[in-house]
């Protein structure tokens, strides 16, 4: 060993017996809500280079530290996949916080899963008599407030514990103590709320792997989305962006074609979200942890919404089984009949089409489309999920063609983005 190998060393083993102090959280609240308000002060170089320091070293212990903690027991049939097996690596926080509610349930707080992406809270309750599940609101803590996320539970034979997994936003690097938000309806019909806080060690943080900007925009039918930045750590990869396209909100799920591929191996989608912003529409994508060993990275834009001219009729009598392909989307119409509010047709398509400019014709007459009603949806022979709905007209008129001007529906973009593979160790 060299002597600047050993020098490093030993600096890394001073570095390791640092910690931040325990009272430094009640020192900070005490700090800002104490301090003046608009009280413009020159700056001090010592003071603003030791909060640097201290800066630096909690971001440090927050995404640097290899953790290996205790497996939460009791929990491997709702986890699954990347989840299961961080568990296995011991890359939780074992709890084992317990509270009585007035029903008699047993409310445990188990463990939690932790990284800069969101927070995993698997937790229990148990009761003799019928156990129901209980809805969560947030989880707060010093400069945290986190909302829930997604997640699932699985009840016994005996009806008498759940086991739960529910994610919530990621919580703050400096909390210690985070306090969980609950609420619960007995079976007479009262609504308990309570509250149960636990420890919180954000050194036990899980890693971010990945975390950097991509800067690109991509021309889809009726607008551009923007992708702006990826985050992966390692039980989640969200990918954030802004979406300008008009048609939007016209395909329920616009953005299930876009594919992420690690060493050109799909990861699954696990979830999004999308919210109004000035100039378009903030979204986030998340996808599954990436692999350990991660050689490729691109994001794929295989079809997004977008809108098709048709002005076809499809002729109503007589009742085909055979679909009418209109500018190459299928559509079958199932059943015509007249009723006392008027003209109902029930019609079939792809589940991402939604027809516009819909009337019917015959006899002279043309009766634009009042409303769409018991829609459902079924699985085709061939995979495909078809919707099925009624188009109610207000008309007497007995018609002779279905008149559709044009469809939203989702179109072949196939744009490729390749993003550089760069660690955030």
């Amino acid at each position: 060993m060299s002597d600047i190998e050993k020098e490093l060393l030993e600096r890394k083993k001073q570095l390791d017996t640092v910690t931040a102090p325990d009272e430094l959280e009640g020192r900070l609240r005490q700090a800002l809500e104490t301090a003046p308000v608009k009280q413009k002060l020159k700056p001090k170089w010592p003071i603003a280079v030791v909060a640097l320091l201290f800066l630096s070293f909690v971001g440090y212990n927050y995404n640097g530290f290899a953790y290996y903690g205790k497996k939460i027991m009791g929990f491997d049939e709702v986890m699954s996949g990347t989840l299961a097996e961080l568990n296995e690596e011991g890359m939780g926080q074992t709890i084992g916080k317990s509270v009585l509610l007035e029903d008699g349930t047993e409310f445990t707080v188990d463990g939690i899963m932790t990284d800069a992406n969101q927070l995993i809270l698997y937790y229990t309750l148990a009761n003799t008599k019928e156990t129901e599940d209980i809805p969560f609101m947030t989880i707060t803590g010093f400069l945290t407030n986190s909302h829930q996320g997604g997640g699932m539970s699985i009840l016994n034979e005996e009806k008498s514990e759940i086991k739960g997994q529910m994610s919530f936003e990621p919580v703050s690097p400096f909390a210690k103590k985070l306090t969980l938000e609950f609420s619960k309806w007995t079976q007479e019909g009262k609504l308990i709320e309570g509250t149960i806080s636990f420890p919180y060690d954000p050194n036990k943080a899980m890693q971010t792997e990945i975390q950097q900007k991509i800067r690109k925009k991509v021309k889809v039918d009726k607008g551009t989305i923007t992708f702006k930045t990826i985050t992966a750590t390692p039980s989640l990869t969200i990918i954030k962006g802004k979406v300008n396209v008009e048609n939007l909100s016209r395909v329920s799920l616009p953005f299930e074609k876009i594919e992420l591929l690690a060493n050109g191996k799909s990861v699954e989608m696990v979830g999004g979200g999308t919210r109004s912003a000035l100039g378009g529409t903030n979204f986030d994508l998340r996808f599954d942890g990436l692999p350990k060993k991660l050689d490729s990275l691109e994001l794929i834009v295989k079809e997004f919404v977008g809108y098709t001219s048709v002005d076809e009729n499809i002729p109503l009598t007589p009742i085909n089984e055979q679909p009418y392909v209109i500018k190459g989307e299928d559509i079958w119409v199932r059943d015509v009949m007249k009723t006392e509010d008027g003209i109902e047709i029930t019609i079939a398509s792809n589940d991402d089409v939604l027809f516009d400019g819909v009337t019917i014709e015959g006899q002279g007459n043309s009766s634009p489309l009042e409303t769409t009603v018991r829609q459902d949806f079924e699985k085709f022979h061939d995979g495909r999920i078809l919707k099925v709905r009624t188009l109610v007209f207000s008309s007497e008129t007995t018609p002779e063609y279905l008149r559709i001007k044009g469809m939203h529906h989702m179109k072949p973009i196939n744009y490729k983005i390749e993003i550089p593979v760069q660690s955030a160790r």
